[in-house]
């Protein structure tokens, strides 16, 4: 299902509504937006029936989400009634929130997928993933999710380094580019995000929080661990927290899942999102839309480059000397959400590509004319010393230089690691 965002939306709503009075025809569940004076609505189900953790953190988060509601435009209702999906009760609601369960009957799955196809907003919690028979819901688990099986989890809960992928969207545009967040356990899946041309990852597990666990049998010393991200086919957050620490013999709680403030802010941003109360302006800190730039490799101080200062379709994108030629000049052009076509001055139409649309690390970069191809469009991210580096939209992998500084060398996409070979300053041209 196509979204239609901000103005649009907002545009398509009044006709909607307009039509509606003079037909005398009511106004559909899916067009019950928010306005400024009618805060949106948020249902949270939950279960409360497994696991001292999971059932403590539903107790938190019946207590802070309502604190929250009033001064952040929305109400809170809370129900252990998961046939509020098959009913349609649920579809008085903006927004539903999944806290520690997921719909178990039939029903109940062909109604939440009626409501988001319809429309809704959803933003489920760490267990609210987790399957070890994704194929019993394909839809929910492959397609709306993405992540397939659980894999593996870190034991026992720790707080990590997360780093924020993409600071464009509407529930991470106040984050910075790295963060603490609360303590949780953490789950692994069977299916890799990056993959899936649908799934936006918002934020991963930065290398430096490794290793993750204080159990040696069940710690993760390396990988790619997403734990943020958003379907771009719905209105819909993942958060894979939600699970407190606790003393199991007196379930005591140990840590609380509302501990780390930028965290919270991502949950309150991610709502006004899906309840419609945010228009998701990108943040101002992102590169000029009109202006010029040399992009200059933080790892070896060489320039991106056209090789040759060509422009033909297969042009090679390299690595070269920084001369200050239009060869090295590059206009960041928006496409939507936060993504860029990176135009090369001595001809616009042509930009930076992804060699084949390929999503395999080590995948060439070349110059093509461009025709709106994910593997055309770049997220530009801002890292905390001011260089930027840049993420594929088709394969989630960073535009990455060569480790040395020799002339010539191809330029490619690798999975994002944090590396100075892909961290670039942006140096503005006249």
């Amino acid at each position: 299902m196509h979204i239609i965002r901000s103005g649009s939306a907002r545009a398509a709503l009044r006709v909607l509504l307009l039509l509606t009075a003079l037909l005398g025809l009511a106004v559909p569940p899916a067009a019950q937006a928010s306005t400024a004076a009618t805060p949106f609505k948020v249902l949270a189900l939950y279960s409360g029936t497994w696991d001292a953790a999971h059932i403590d953190f539903d107790k938190e988060a019946n207590a802070w989400f309502p604190q929250q509601a009033a001064a952040n435009g929305f109400t809170y209702t809370a129900s252990t009634n998961w046939d509020l999906l098959s009913n349609g009760g649920v579809n008085a609601y903006q927004v539903v929130l999944f806290l520690d369960d997921l719909p178990q009957t039939s029903a109940q799955r062909a109604g939440f997928e009626a409501y988001m196809r319809g429309g809704g907003a959803w933003m489920g919690f760490h267990v609210s993933a987790f399957t070890t028979d994704a194929a019993s819901w394909s839809w929910y688990h492959n397609q709306f999710l993405g992540s397939g099986n659980f894999q593996s989890n870190t034991w026992g809960p720790t707080s990590v380094t997360l780093k924020v992928e993409d600071r464009t969207h509407p529930a991470t545009k106040n984050l910075p580019a790295t963060f603490t967040s609360a303590v949780s356990e953490w789950y692994s899946w069977s299916n890799d995000l990056r993959q899936n041309p649908n799934i936006k990852i918002l934020a991963s597990i930065d290398p430096s929080s490794f290793p993750v666990g204080t159990d040696p049998n069940q710690s993760w010393y390396s990988g790619y661990y997403p734990i943020l991200w958003t379907n771009t086919q719905y209105k819909m957050l993942y958060a894979n927290f939600g699970h407190n620490a606790m003393d199991y013999s007196t379930n005591t709680r140990l840590s609380s899942t509302f501990a780390s403030a930028t965290q919270n802010q991502f949950l309150l941003d991610g709502l006004k999102w899906l309840g419609g109360a945010d228009t998701g302006t990108p943040p101002a800190d992102s590169p000029s839309e009109t202006a010029w730039y040399s992009l200059t490799n933080a790892g070896n101080g060489t320039c991106v480059d056209a090789r040759s200062a060509a422009t033909a379709n297969g042009t090679v994108i390299q690595q070269y000397a920084c001369n200050g030629t239009q060869a090295q000049q590059f206009q960041l052009r928006p496409t939507d959400s936060g993504y860029r076509q990176a135009a090369i001055r001595a001809n616009p139409q042509q930009v930076i590509d992804v060699t084949g649309v390929s999503t395999a690390d080590n995948a060439p970069l070349q110059m093509w004319s461009y025709s709106g191809g994910q593997n055309q469009q770049w997220l530009p991210v801002k890292e905390s010393s001011g260089r930027y580096h840049f993420t594929a939209r088709h394969s989630g992998k960073c535009l990455t230089s060569a480790s040395a500084s020799t002339n010539s060398v191809q330029l490619t996409q690798r999975t994002c690691d944090g590396s100075a070979a892909q961290s670039f300053t942006l140096t503005a041209q006249p």
